[in-house]
């Protein structure tokens, strides 16, 4: 998986997020039966008020969130519950799955307040974001189910608890 990292807040530097991003969208994406070598994405690490400006410019939300994701390409199901297009390559094989944000204070506090470590919570919101840019989303209840039971999975495939459970 190539994961094109740019770490706006010096904040992440406690944590080797590269390796952590790479092993949480390697996880995702074999779990998903999609070749990790051949996926790339940007993962901007930053802080509440990046996000902030982000949140209020692309979802007309002007306050922080913990992980914002564009997409390269709408693939999100028509029907609810549905399993989401798979990617397209372009014409070098390579495919460009879009991009991630994540906040570092939102992060923290959110792990602080679930009693879980910084390293855990944020691979989960990576695992999260990625699935959001393979088509998978939480707005509707059934697709909801959908993706916190591969979230659940994928966590547990790397050694995470549930982050739904209590």
């Amino acid at each position: 998986m190539t994961v094109d990292l740019s770490i706006e807040d010096p904040a992440w530097q406690a944590l080797d997020l590269h390796r952590l991003a790479s092993r949480a969208c390697d996880a995702t994406l074999a779990h998903l039966r999609l070749d990790p070598e051949a996926c790339e994405i940007a993962l901007l690490a930053c802080d509440d008020a990046r996000i902030a400006a982000l949140n209020a410019d692309f979802r007309g939300k002007p306050q922080p969130t913990n992980v914002l994701s564009w997409p390269a390409e709408d693939l999100a199901p028509e029907v609810a519950g549905a399993t989401p297009a798979g990617p397209s390559p372009d014409f070098s094989g390579e495919i460009a799955l879009g991009d991630i944000a994540i906040a570092y204070g939102t992060c923290l506090r959110e792990a602080e307040e679930q009693g879980k470590p910084l390293a855990d919570h944020a691979t989960h919101l990576i695992v999260h974001g990625l699935l959001h840019l393979l088509g998978y989303d939480h707005i509707r209840d059934p697709d909801a189910t959908v993706m916190e039971g591969l979230e659940v999975e994928i966590l547990g495939s790397l050694g995470l608890d549930d982050p739904y459970r209590g």
